[in-house]
């Protein structure tokens, strides 16, 4: 029997990366079994541990110069992401390519003893404890700045929307979102750079020869002295080494903290009956976005598919995409002119948006301002009182949602927006979800939008509905409105009428699509107009009395309910709800009647 061909191709991928092991391992091997025979190692040289503190120290002092600075740089190049600074973000990368010695090189023209900087410190920046921090610092830096802006990189958006909407300002995003997240990231630069600066020699050795770091004191002592008196000094430096490597592999725990409940927490009922009313225009590229909104409901939806500005709409409302994209007020008061953080709205994200360091109650209270108290009944109103010491990881999808809509609302908003948050949940947790979010609005009266792709979700959540495509509004009105009504296709099928068809007006009363005519009752339309008809699968009625024949070419059960697909001619093709009982099957020839027909002029 032949091997697969990925057992084939296994042995030689094992080869080739053992090759380039055994090589790097080769050395330090060669070079323990070098110290067990060599009698003269120069541990007793004079000089050497001095220069193994100065390396110590001056790493240390040049890796917390690196963190003080090049963390806050990397969120810098991360969050405000335009040309100046993707400029700046391939200048500091710059140290990387150039060779230490003209790492120096540059050093000096800028800081040496002859330059203005240079006299202004009366020459101390080299030939100086400090020339080996700022050499180290200009070649280790880079290291720490590129791994941690990778990481800040991988910190979704949702997570700073949800902390500003929370009330936290950029610092505070910086040091309580981004420096907890990112804190592995974080972790293995400083470590990065601690090494990289520990070992620095060329750059080090053109500003600042004296007093010696260990690169340089190494270096003297093998061209003045020989091999033998240079294994002290490299077997330091390799031991530092190993200790720095294995510290990168210890994880970073955050520690858990028991929460204590409030005790007797209550809250009143939230409700506010001030109206939401917008006019937002935004631009994204290519794409515009031009919607507004003066009605007076306070539980509002936004329908469309992938890509049409449904999140950019309830982004905009939030205040995320900056306070010059329109006018937003709850009743008299225009928020659109308040930064995020103070416009009263909870933010509810398809993802939840949680923090992954944080436990559950310490995620409920991270808004700014939130009472423990309100925070408390809503731990309580949504089941959570015993997931409280869990963290992220620990908890499902619904426990998620349920968390991220508890931090929302500890806040006591007047507004709380909802971007496709039960998307993500399975069928049952979605409809357990949404049945929860239904009982909370109407036990607070809280105005709320939504936007969903899901039709039945917005009924169910919204008393007015908004459909939008490519960034403006194509229908409004209620549910049911739209339901009866659509205005096009796309709308048709958004709403989950799968019986969609262009015609044209035959007769009064009477429209045609290709060669076949149906009755219709509906509006008053002159002969000849183009119009889009539609009939829900409940409008299509199987059975004998049907004055139409129809062919069955397809049945199958979804959502609790038995369907057929019914071809009546080369152009229409019908989906028909039937009752279980004496369902048709495939191949059945059948009648077929038409109830309630949609018909809208295009």
């Amino acid at each position: 029997m032949s091997q697969p061909t990925g057992a084939r191709q296994r042995p030689v991928l094992v080869i080739l990366g053992a090759l380039l092991g055994i090589y790097l391992i080769a050395p330090i091997v060669a070079f323990a079994i070098r110290i067990i025979g060599e009698r003269q190692t120069g541990f007793s040289s004079p000089g050497l541990f001095g220069a193994l503190g100065v390396s110590a120290v001056s790493a240390t002092a040049s890796t917390a110069i690196i963190a003080v600075l090049g963390i806050p740089l990397a969120y810098c190049l991360v969050r405000f992401r335009s040309r100046l600074s993707t400029l700046i973000g391939l200048l500091v990368q710059l140290p990387l390519a150039i060779p230490p010695l003209m790492s120096g090189m540059l050093l000096i023209v800028l800081v040496g003893p002859y330059t203005p900087i240079g006299r202004f410190f009366h020459g101390a920046l080299t030939e100086s404890l400090i020339g080996v921090v700022l050499a180290q610092t200009f070649v280790a830096a880079p290291f720490l700045i590129v791994v941690v802006r990778a990481t800040f990189a991988t910190i979704g958006d949702d997570l700073f929307d949800a902390a500003a909407t929370l009330g936290h300002r950029e610092f505070g995003l910086f040091l309580r979102v981004a420096v907890p997240v990112a804190r592995d990231g974080i972790y293995a630069g400083l470590l990065l750079a601690w090494l990289r600066a520990f070992g620095e020699y060329g750059a080090t050795v053109i500003l600042a020869y004296h007093p010696y770091s260990l690169p340089i004191f190494t270096y003297l002592q093998f061209s003045g002295t020989g091999l033998a008196v240079t294994v002290a000094p490299t077997a330091f430096a390799l031991a530092v080494a190993i200790v720095v490597v294995v510290a990168s592999r210890v994880p970073l725990r955050p520690r858990r903290h028991r929460y204590h409940p409030v005790e007797g927490a209550r809250v009143a009922k939230i409700f506010d009956d001030r109206p939401l009313q917008f006019a937002i225009a935004h631009r994204a590229g290519d794409f515009v976005l031009d919607l507004a909104y003066l009605g007076d409901t306070r539980r509002l939806a936004i329908l469309g598919p992938s890509g049409s500005g449904k999140s950019m709409t309830l982004r905009a409302l939030a205040g995320l995409l900056g306070r010059n994209t329109g006018e937003v007020r709850l009743g008299d008061e225009q928020i659109s002119s308040l930064p995020v953080g103070d416009r009263g709205i909870g933010y509810l994200p398809q993802h939840s948006a949680l923090l992954p360091h944080l436990q559950v109650a310490p995620q409920v209270n991270f808004g700014v301002g939130a009472h423990r108290a309100t925070a408390q009944y809503w731990i309580e109103r949504l089941g959570l009182a015993e997931l409280v010491d869990q963290r992220v990881g620990e908890l499902s999808g619904g426990q998620r949602q349920r968390v991220a809509l508890a931090r929302a609302l500890s806040r006591d908003p007047h507004l709380l927006l909802l971007d496709e948050p039960f998307s993500a949940l399975d069928s049952a947790v979605r409809r357990e979800m949404q049945r929860e979010m239904r009982m909370l609005q109407q036990e607070t009266g809280l105005a709320s939008v939504i936007v969903t792709h899901d039709f039945d979700e917005a009924a169910l959540l919204a008393d007015e509905v908004l459909v939008i495509e490519d960034g403006h509004l194509i229908q409004r009105g209620t549910a049911e409105e739209i339901y009866r009504q659509p205005v096009n296709a796309m709308v048709a099928r958004l709403v989950g009428i799968e019986n969609v068809f262009i015609g044209t007006v035959a007769a009064p009363g009477l429209l045609r699509t290709g060669e076949s005519e149906f009755a219709f009752e509906g509006p008053a339309l002159e002969t000849g107009t183009r119009v889009l008809w539609s009939v829900h699968p409940d409008g299509v009625l199987v059975g004998p009395g049907g004055e139409l024949r129809a062919e069955v070419i397809d049945a199958y059960f979804r959502s609790g309910h038995r369907y057929v697909l019914v071809r009546y001619s080369d152009d229409i093709d019908l989906v028909a709800r039937v009752p279980a009982a004496g369902a048709a099957s495939i191949g059945d020839q059948v009648g077929i009647s038409l109830a309630e027909i949609a018909v809208r002029a295009q």
